[in-house]
């Protein structure tokens, strides 16, 4: 208490002068306690601090790093993937053509093998209605002969013999024309 008696006393004496005009006795003990701090802070306090920012600056540029490789990774991932994305586009479109490819070809063999069944069915219809015909002609030729065969005998009422039953026929026959039935008209 004494001490801040006797500051009040002096500044009261100074009439305020104390803190603008300070003693040559207090500037050197300040400048001396400054230098002791600065030298116990240099010691001890200012390494330590000066290694928290070392460790922080390699810390973040550490970090800095890391992060360009990872966005150099990612534009190159990114790069690749649109590099596959187009070769898949190109190979689905070579897809989509060669399956349309396929498809018009496999609609022309089935056009074609279906154009070759219909040919050759109606063909051996054609045949089968022939053979039907010429099968018909014949049974009619068998029936007139036997028809004839049957009305000479009932108007001459005599059996003839074979050579006489042949001629017989094939005169009649001669005489039929059968051509109308075959389709053979002027042939």
């Amino acid at each position: 208490m004494t001490v801040l008696y006797a500051v009040g006393e002096a500044v009261q004496k100074d009439e305020g002068t104390f803190l603008v005009k300070p003693g040559l006795g207090l500037m050197v003990w300040t400048l001396l306690a400054f230098g002791i701090t600065m030298l116990i802070l240099r010691k001890f306090a200012f390494p330590k601090i000066q290694d928290a920012l070392d460790r922080r600056q390699r810390l973040i540029e550490e970090s800095i790093e890391a992060a360009d490789r990872t966005r150099e990774e990612a534009e190159q991932l990114l790069s690749d993937y649109r590099a596959r994305l187009a070769e898949a586009r190109v190979q689905a479109e070579e897809i989509v053509e060669r399956a349309q490819k396929n498809s018009e070809l496999y609609d022309a063999e089935a056009r074609e093998a279906t154009d070759k069944v219909i040919s050759e069915r109606k063909e051996q219809a054609a045949r089968d209605i022939e053979a039907e015909a010429r099968r018909a002609i014949s049974d009619i030729r068998r029936e007139v002969a036997d028809l004839t065969i049957a009305a000479t005998e009932k108007v001459t009422r005599k059996t003839l013999n074979t050579d006489d039953q042949r001629k017989l026929v094939e005169d009649a026959l001669a005489e039929l024309d059968f051509t109308s039935l075959t389709g053979e008209r002027g042939q």
